[in-house]
């Protein structure tokens, strides 16, 4: 049967109307749901990196050991003890300058220690409020010789080898070093020095400096020398750095080198 109603014309077909397609405005027909609404369109699947292997973990730093030379006496590494004099014997460092700091006795050493030496007692005024001197510094084979023989009347053979090197084999001749002191003086080239307030900031914080404390109280049998709190040899700041780092005290330790503890 036909209806007619508003203009639109329907088939009844079984007892059902049939519909036209739904279309777009383009036209083109969309697929329908069993609801009659279109299929909603899943969404792009994101696109992922590739997996990668993890980078190689970079190589830890290593303290190069053979940096500077240990044998040569111009070099700020040279190990000197009761084994291993200078060589030669009679060694004169050739950039030796007045040190300027207040003193006991004028002290001459290398450039090098010498700046090194004047940053670390103005360091310690400006933190302490008190004052270093120095004691005595580079002192050539002759006044080596000197005191190593006023040693031996005062203290005997023995009594000498513990607290004063032989000619050649002193660390003072390489003009790297330096005996330091309170000022005004108290516990002056004594142990008690090591109690003052003086040595004791000097053996905390030398290393910064680039120096260390040559003759500890507990390395006799490896130094060949008694404590001297007050003798400090200066090494540079790498090498006093890693010294501290690794918790060393000696240079016969940190570099593997046989215990000096007498002459051969």
């Amino acid at each position: 049967m036909l209806l007619v109603a508003a203009g639109i014309t329907a088939v009844v077909v079984g007892g059902a109307t049939g519909r036209a397609a739904s279309s777009t405005s383009t036209g083109h027909a969309q697929p329908a749901t069993p609801s009659g609404t279109p299929e909603p369109t899943a969404p792009a699947e994101p696109v992922r990196p590739s997996p990668s292997a993890a980078p190689e973990p970079a190589p830890a730093p290593t303290f190069d050991r053979a940096a500077h030379s240990i044998d040569d006496p111009n070099s700020i590494w040279v190990v000197v003890n009761k084994t291993r004099p200078l060589n030669p014997t009679d060694y004169a460092p050739a950039d030796l300058v007045e040190v300027p700091v207040p003193f006991a006795n004028p002290p001459r050493m290398r450039v090098e220690a010498s700046d090194a030496v004047v940053e670390m007692f103005n360091t310690f005024t400006a933190e302490t409020g008190l004052q270093l001197q120095s004691q005595s510094a580079y002192r050539d084979f002759a006044a080596q010789t000197r005191i190593y023989d006023q040693d031996i009347v005062n203290l005997g053979q023995a009594g000498a080898d513990l607290s004063t090197a032989r000619p050649g084999t002193s660390e003072h001749q390489t003009g790297l070093t330096i005996d330091i002191s309170a000022l005004p003086g108290n516990c002056s080239l004594s142990a008690c020095f090591g109690d003052t307030p003086h040595g004791q900031w000097l053996a905390g914080n030398a290393w910064r400096f680039g120096f260390l404390l040559r003759y500890p109280a507990d390395k006799t049998p490896v130094t060949g020398y008694e404590y001297e709190p007050w003798h400090f040899r200066y090494i540079g700041p790498k090498l006093s750095e890693e010294l501290h780092s690794v918790g060393v005290t000696t240079l016969e330790e940190f570099f593997g080198l046989p215990a000096a503890p007498d002459y051969n």
